[in-house]
């Protein structure tokens, strides 16, 4: 039986916004330097190094979704991928830009970012499964 209370309508709104926080953050910082310096700056390690936030939006997505058994499938893939892609990344260490081991490093911070959006998108899902009547 899918539970739809309160409990899991809160996991699932909170865990979509610490989702997408990484992803939004360095757009809304890029906009506010252009503001205020002229210049759009995009930092984009900065899903990266706000990921504590991904991981613990992922988990509470996660949990909400085993209590209302939909979506489960793209929010575990999303959560699963992006800490395997975050795992192999640190094993690389410093790397000399331009290499072989530059380029793999930067193709797994993408598939990083895409598995957070990939579950971003799983909790608004979510929250419309939860929230229709």
């Amino acid at each position: 039986m899918e539970k739809k209370d309160t409990l899991s309508k809160i996991l699932a709104i909170v865990g979509t916004v610490l989702v997408w926080i990484p992803i939004l953050a360095p757009v809304v910082f890029g906009f506010v330097s252009l503001g205020m310096d002229g210049i759009y700056r995009f930092d984009y390690l900065m899903p990266a190094e706000l990921g504590i936030l991904a991981f613990v939006g992922g988990a509470l997505l996660l949990w909400a979704a085993i209590r209302a058994k939909s979506r489960q499938g793209i929010i575990a893939w999303g959560l699963g991928i992006a800490a395997g892609s975050i795992a192999v990344l640190m094993a690389f260490g410093d790397v000399e830009p331009g290499s072989l081991e530059w380029a793999i490093v930067v193709g797994l911070l993408i598939a990083y970012s895409m598995a957070i959006v990939v579950m971003g998108v799983g909790g608004v899902l979510l929250w419309r499964d939860l929230f229709k009547k």
